[in-house]
């Protein structure tokens, strides 16, 4: 059985850990060549893309912040002309920055802005180019459910993603008429690394509000994010896919 996205370039912003990793792994088994982006530490990159390799597949990992538009245009085009493609974006590079607005430092808003949405526009804008060439693409933005409820001590991190719900559904109407779909997935609370301190009274009362009655596995956002990369979502775009155990309806 030929792998659905077999011969295809991928690449997953913040890739090395948590969602990101997830999804990459998800990608390389369904046969796509993998290159992860990473901010910081160079370990956990490494790391992951050994694990890659292991799926058979191309595997690589391109260091720089996705808030920095030069350098997010010029390791872009550092891929696209090693790999000679580019057929799925997906935007997961994020970061976390909470607490109550009255307290909220002017620099962490602006941070919270720069690397959650602001990142998404560079990558994008990027890409762009060497898919409307090919008439062909797959733009998947990770924003969270906390865009769609809100939730205390998260404005700077809800407006960022509420953000990236406008810009995917203006995207998916600027560029379906090149064969690029754009597509968002949003999250509930799911067991990553930055979830990892929650103690076990605030995991039974997550238990208690989320319907399903559990936190969600990476694995489980990765599954959504490879059906809308894939062939089979041709005709999915301007969509926001909530996955998040009934959490938000």
């Amino acid at each position: 059985m030929t792998a659905p996205l077999a011969g295809q370039v991928a690449l997953v912003t913040g890739g090395s850990r948590g969602i990101g990793r997830a999804v990459a792994e998800r990608l390389a088994r369904a046969g796509a060549s993998v290159v992860i982006t990473y901010a910081q530490q160079t370990g956990p990159a490494e790391d992951a893309v050994a694990r890659l390799r292991e799926h058979g597949g191309r595997a690589s990992a391109e260091q720089f912040d996705v808030g920095d538009p030069e350098a997010t245009r010029t390791a872009i085009e550092r891929i696209v002309d090693r790999e000679k493609r580019l057929d799925i974006l997906v935007n997961n590079a994020g970061v976390a920055v909470d607490g109550l607005v009255v307290r909220l430092r002017e620099e962490d808003w602006e941070r919270a802005l720069r690397v959650n949405l602001t990142g998404v526009f560079h990558c994008t804008k990027a890409a762009l180019r060497t898919m409307m060439r090919a008439r062909y693409g797959r733009i998947v933005n990770l924003t969270s459910v906390v865009a769609a409820m809100g939730n205390t001590g998260q404005a700077a991190y809800a407006a960022a993603k509420a953000g990236v719900i406008g810009f995917t559904r203006s995207m998916a109407r600027e560029v379906a008429s090149r064969g690029i779909t754009v597509n968002a997935v949003a999250p509930g609370l799911v067991e990553t690394e930055m979830t990892a301190g929650v103690d076990e009274a605030q995991k039974g009362f997550y238990a208690s509000v989320i319907p399903a009655g559990r936190m969600g596995r990476p694995e489980e956002i990765a599954s959504a994010v490879e059906f809308l990369a894939s062939p089979d979502a041709a005709y999915v775009t301007g969509h926001v896919l909530h996955v998040n155990g009934g959490l938000y309806m």
